[in-house]
């Protein structure tokens, strides 16, 4: 097995965007082999729409005490829209072909190889440690919310989702809510009839301008992200989608502006003589962690053993922790070194992926030590 620098390099020049990962799950499972750890793939991709199911590996060894883990990092990345070829420099992966770089969450995915690893090679004593492999996370975390929770043994896990330093433990993560905003008017000729004409585009336009859209508040955001719609430049538009969302880490502020944002579509289309169909979507529910809850508590004391200071923080975005949390397992969210994701600066130290697995192996060691 190659090491850890090595596995990443190879692992991110794969492109694996949501719903192609195949190429990328059959390494992964390639080096579970090598490792020696029996793994089994379920069969959620074709309802999900991915070349590849959830992969659940458990590590043998597990001695009696302890608290079980399980540590879950995705597969695919957002669509890169160059080649990727990583490269190292002053220490740091970076891609070199402009567009990202795949940490998120290859990083993770390579951390959790690695100190899976270095666990069975050197026969390291753990309370039971479970590897779960996802895809289609970053389209709706769709494996994660496709998988059978009931097959973890531990009840307890991780992921590394978060773009920040390596000691940020995120203890809590927003609501969502997705719309798609169907605006309906009627078509006519721009320049022969243009007074018949009822422009679906100016209501969602309306629509738009009396949103209040960005950041609501220190736990609340908004914001419209597609707009489509009318068929040439000399027709008047029958027709406009508007797809929006809104999050906030507080249920009730969500569900008030959710409201608000319904009206505001209905009040536009009515006063530009169109109509409106909405459709709101519940993409993930939110989660909130207090520092002692166990979860928490584990990774503060193995952050501390591997060098690490330990801070919390609140997350703006959803991850598959999310998913594990709704179905009531306890799943935190932990920093693991990544920046500028999504984009082409991309990047992620080396010292860090060595990092996150000496932070691995210290959850693991910490979580036996529970009683």
């Amino acid at each position: 097995m190659p090491d850890a620098v090595e596995l990443f390099l190879e692992l991110a020049s794969i492109p694996s965007p949501p719903g192609e990962e195949r190429a990328v799950a059959d390494r992964v499972i390639g080096v579970l082999d090598e490792i020696g750890v029996p793994w089994d793939e379920d069969a959620c991709g074709p309802a999900i729409g991915s070349t590849m199911g959830n992969v659940l590996c458990r590590l043998p060894g597990r001695v009696d005490g302890g608290v079980p883990l399980f540590l879950c990092a995705h597969l695919d990345t957002v669509p890169p829209s160059a080649p990727i070829v990583p490269t190292v420099e002053d220490g740091v992966v970076r891609n070199a072909a402009g567009t990202i770089l795949g940490a998120d969450d290859k990083a993770a995915v390579v951390v959790m190889l690695e100190a899976a690893r270095r666990i069975v090679a050197a026969g390291l004593p753990h309370a039971g440690v479970e590897l779960l492999f996802t895809p289609k996370e970053e389209v709706g975390l769709l494996g994660a919310d496709a998988f059978d929770t009931a097959r973890l043994e531990a009840r307890v896990g991780y992921v590394y989702d978060q773009a920040a330093p390596i000691g940020q433990i995120i203890l809590g993560a927003p609501y969502a809510r997705s719309f798609e905003v169907r605006f309906h008017g009627r078509a006519a000729h721009a320049g022969m009839a243009a007074e018949e004409g009822r422009s679906a585009i100016a209501a969602a336009a309306r629509a738009i301008a009396d949103l209040r859209l960005g950041r609501i508040d220190e736990e609340t955001t908004a914001n419209v992200g597609i707009v489509s719609g009318g068929t040439a430049r000399n027709i008047v538009p029958e027709w406009c989608v508007v797809h929006a969302e809104a999050r906030s880490h507080d249920e009730r502020k969500l569900a008030e502006l959710v409201q608000e944002m319904l009206d505001t579509f209905s009040f536009a289309a009515s006063v530009s003589d169109c109509t409106v169909e909405v459709e709101v979507v519940e993409q993930y529910r939110g989660y909130r962690f207090r520092a002692d809850d166990l979860p928490v508590r584990l990774a503060q004391r193995a952050l501390r053993r591997a060098g690490f200071e330990p801070s919390t923080a609140l997350s703006g975005g959803a991850a598959d922790a999310n998913v594990f949390n709704q179905r009531g397992l306890q799943c935190v969210n932990l920093a693991n070194g990544m920046i500028d994701i999504h984009t082409p600066d991309e990047r992620i130290a080396v010292a860090d992926l060595e990092g996150m697995v000496q932070v691995t192996l210290a959850l693991v060691a910490a979580a036996l030590e529970e009683r």
